[in-house]
């Protein structure tokens, strides 16, 4: 018998898995969480599994090395993606595509990724920060009932092929803010090279904009509080072992005119940076109905 996270774990991998209908045109499945908006991740990391399609069938290793994407529409959770490559530019290094993902005729996010082959060169990281460990952190579940806050079913199903340790809050009166999780995938996937990077690219929008509003008395979750991502951005450093645990520190210097931005650094647990993120988003307060 199957047991609950291996099941969600298959169906991630099944909604990141997306199938190819023409020449460069490809779908992505439709979430099973309930009616609602598309998790931008999902858009992201399916828009990134159909760029490197193709590239996987050349004598060339090319490995995605970043990502940049705008979120035009929110997209129908009950309906697939239907995604068209341009495929811009192959040369002998560097492989360049193009994404439209569109759902009913209408487009609702663009992506560009770059693909590199393997080169050696210079080499340097920011040093991984002492945080507790994921052993000495909550469930996430668990640290927001602690504080109070209510999770929504949806964001449940969504996260239910990850466990997800949020550290303590990290920001002290008037430093920028700070949050950190830990995160892995709670089954094993067995994912080769591309998959491991297309699941970091829907893990990389956990959380992040919510940094934004840290110090402003607001959560994810309050009511007359509008949260959606604008742009993303994802920089591979190398493969991550999306099946080991990762630390996702985010901060968040700067918020102002209805938007904030926030940036990531992601670890593996033996400290070593294997991304960066970057992303701005709506952050707007609404009239309670």
């Amino acid at each position: 018998m199957i047991d609950a996270a291996a099941a969600a774990v298959t169906e991630l991998r099944a909604l990141l898995e997306v199938e190819e209908i023409d020449t460069d045109l490809f779908r992505g499945a439709a979430a099973a969480e309930g009616p609602g908006r598309v998790f931008g991740g999902q858009v992201v990391a399916q828009a990134l599994a159909a760029a490197a399609r193709g590239l996987q069938d050349s004598e060339v290793d090319r490995q995605a090395h970043s990502l940049h994407a705008y979120f035009l529409r929110a997209g129908d959770t009950t309906r697939p993606i239907i995604y068209r490559v341009l495929r811009d530019f192959d040369g002998g290094s560097f492989a360049n595509r193009r994404v439209v993902a569109m759902q009913g005729g209408k487009p609702i996010l663009n992506l560009a990724a770059s693909f590199h082959r393997q080169e050696s060169g210079f080499a340097h990281a920011a040093a991984v920060p002492q945080v507790p460990s994921p052993e000495q952190c909550p469930s996430l579940v668990d640290a927001l009932a602690a504080a109070g806050q209510k999770f929504p079913q949806a964001m449940l199903e969504r996260l239910a092929a990850f466990d997800v340790r949020p550290g303590p809050p990290a920001t002290q009166a008037g430093d920028t803010p700070r949050q950190f999780l830990w995160f892995r995938l709670a089954a094993p996937m067995e994912a080769d090279n591309v998959l491991k990077r297309v699941v970091l690219a829907y893990a990389s929008d956990f959380a992040l904009v919510s940094t934004a509003v840290l110090p402003h008395a607001k959560t994810f979750f309050t009511p007359d509080l509008q949260v959606a991502s604008l742009d993303h951005a994802v920089w591979f450093h190398s493969t991550p072992p999306v099946e080991d645990w990762l630390l996702y520190t985010m901060d968040s210097p700067w918020a102002g005119h209805a938007r904030g931005f926030a940036r990531g650094a992601i670890y593996d647990r033996a400290g070593t940076l294997v991304a960066s993120v970057a992303q701005e988003g709506l952050c707007r307060s609404v009239p309670k109905p």
